[in-house]
């Protein structure tokens, strides 16, 4: 019995220190696992403060480029045929045929119909037999006047006689010529039987079938015959712009470039010329109409159509450009985030001609610069940025290579500042930019070296 109880109490021991040491050999096990990704972690956090990344607020940025910069005058207008014509009949009769089919193109010259000619012939053959009644009595005449003149020597007939002769022989060439002339009218109303193109265009819808009859008092027509190559496009623009409209116009070595663009207003589906600047303006609207003539080979622009229009009036050379979606408003003003050192350093610039996808700035930057073109939500001035190129923004998009010109000041037809969509201005921005003075932003036009550029998208 007490060798059990001995045997018992040891065995007893030995489970309790079993207990008392699994604390600590767990706890060891778990440092010694635990050891290498902390060791990988602390390597990474290393390696991330030393390269410098994600330290930064990271945004887009975009060079500010230098290029010639067309300048342009929306407008927007209507299509018009340059010349249109409602085809009538001149004459009265039944329409025997129809040669043309509906929205068919022809030539001037080109027969469309032709009307029941045999009134109008018949009319032309007696006024034809007349002429030949009349020439024969005007050479019977003649050789009266002969025999008149031969007997008048020897006294056989009077003085008297041989007037009347004279006069009887002058009577019948009045009356051949004027069957000469009815001859003429009957032949040309014949031909009005004859119904041709008077202009080179495009048929419209007949309003007329073969068989009815027809009259020259008829006000429908039978068809409207526009020439729509070339065709005018007739557009209006604010009265404030007439002033450099004439300028471009007396110092320009050519005629005014107008640009077709399809709906979206983005693509140019024809290009003219500007042909008439309207001699009055609307009073009501405060616009003048313009009238430009376009080639329309393709046939893009249709008479009543509405047409956006952009009329280019100069080009800026060697202006500086940048996106438009760079432009901060300020309270004082507009002004860019320029990136100096990896750095978002708040720049006043003077913006002058814009539209909404770029804008040329005419102080505050130089050719080379770097402006941060998205990513302002949190951006404050000479703050830390991650900056890296814009891949919505190219420098060979031929939309960089063109501009709009904005309304005079008060006749604005957009925001003179468009704004990128999800982005607002920084706050502290605006208030770093108020403090700036006068000469800051004209100091600001020098050159400035970009110390750190932006890094690649791709990193």
């Amino acid at each position: 019995m007490k060798k059990f109880l001995r045997s018992l109490f040891w065995l007893a021991a030995i489970v309790g220190a079993l207990v008392l040491l699994s604390p600590v050999v767990t706890n060891r096990f778990t440092q010694q696992q635990a050891t290498p990704d902390s060791t990988q972690q602390s390597s990474s956090r290393h390696s991330r403060r030393a390269n410098g990344s994600g330290t930064g607020i990271p945004v887009l940025s975009a060079p500010v480029l230098t290029r010639d910069v067309p300048v342009y005058i929306d407008g927007v207008g209507s299509g018009r045929a340059w010349n249109s014509v409602l085809v009538r009949s001149q004459v009265d009769g039944v329409m025997l045929k129809l040669f043309f089919n509906e929205g068919q193109m022809v030539k001037a010259g080109d027969m469309l119909a032709k009307i029941d000619p045999s009134l109008y012939q018949a009319q032309y053959d007696q006024v034809v037999a007349k002429k030949g009644q009349d020439e024969a009595t005007l050479a019977n005449a003649k050789l009266d006047l002969q025999r008149y003149q031969g007997l008048a020597t020897t006294n056989a007939v009077t003085k008297q006689q041989l007037d009347t002769q004279r006069a009887t022989v002058a009577q019948n060439e009045a009356l051949v010529q004027y069957d000469t002339a009815a001859i003429a009218s009957a032949r040309t109303t014949l031909n009005y039987t004859d119904i041709r193109s008077p202009i080179d265009g495009r048929t419209g819808l007949r309003n007329v079938d073969a068989g009815n009859l027809v009259h020259a008092s008829d006000t429908s027509g039978i068809v409207t015959v526009a020439q729509i190559q070339p065709i005018a496009i007739i557009f209006t623009v604010p009265q404030q712009q007439l002033e450099r409209i004439n300028t471009a116009i007396a110092h320009g070595a050519g005629d005014l470039l107008v640009e077709a663009l399809d709906n979206s207003g983005t693509s140019v589906i024809d290009t003219g010329v500007l042909s008439v600047v309207n001699n009055t303006i609307d009073q009501t609207t405060g616009t003048v109409q313009l009238k430009a003539r376009f080639p329309n080979k393709d046939l893009q622009i249709w008479p009543g159509a509405f047409i956006n229009v952009r009329l280019r009036v100069e080009t800026l050379k060697q202006a500086l450009v940048v996106p438009a979606s760079a432009l901060q408003r300020g309270p004082t003003g507009s002004f860019v985030y320029l990136l100096q050192d990896d750095k978002a350093v708040v720049r006043p610039i003077t913006v002058g001609q814009q539209d909404d996808q770029q804008a040329v700035v005419t102080a505050g930057l130089a050719a080379g610069d770097h402006v941060v073109t998205s990513g302002f939500a949190r951006l404050t001035n000479g703050a830390q940025v991650n900056a890296a190129e814009d891949p919505s923004i190219s420098a060979s998009d031929p939309a960089l290579h063109q501009i709009t010109a904005m309304p005079p000041r008060g006749h604005q037809g957009r925001s003179s500042i468009p704004r990128v969509s999800g982005e607002s201005t920084s706050p502290s921005a605006s208030s770093a930019i108020a403090g700036s003075a006068p000469e800051e932003t004209a100091a600001s036009t020098a050159p400035t070296a970009i110390q750190g550029k932006p890094k690649s998208a791709t990193q």
